[in-house]
């Protein structure tokens, strides 16, 4: 099952929700405002991506912390803290694909990618 996580009036996670739709894959949403950041999640995707892309320091949300709130990313565990704290804060959306990858924001030439493993065709 592709799962795709993010809040659903991101642009990018509209953008990637309908290019799933259009191509007829089936994805489950996890909404980071209704139901949480999945902590058990984090250091995946902190392995896979590494915090300073994770952590988008481009967005609004990251825009209006204060200094001290920004300067103290300085590790994983500081951005976990972050993450969880401002959800919004994570680039978005992340995706879980059937071949066991995660993909984070959207590209086509991604997604075309792990279209090929999603058998969910609806």
């Amino acid at each position: 099952m592709i799962t795709v996580y993010g809040i659903p009036n991101c642009d990018t996670v509209k953008r990637a929700r309908a290019w799933l739709a259009g191509q007829g894959l089936d994805a489950a949403f996890h909404d980071f405002k209704k139901q949480g950041v999945p902590a058990e999640l984090l250091p995946a995707w902190l392995k896979a991506f590494g915090r300073d892309r994770l952590v988008n320091r481009a967005g609004t949300t990251w825009r209006k912390l204060d200094e001290a709130t920004k300067a103290a990313v300085v590790d994983d565990a500081s951005a976990t803290a972050l993450m969880l704290a401002e959800p919004s804060v994570i680039k978005r959306p992340v995706v879980y694909w059937p071949d066991g990858r995660w993909t984070l924001g959207f590209s086509a030439d991604e997604f075309e990618k792990g279209a090929l493993s999603a058998p969910n065709k609806g």
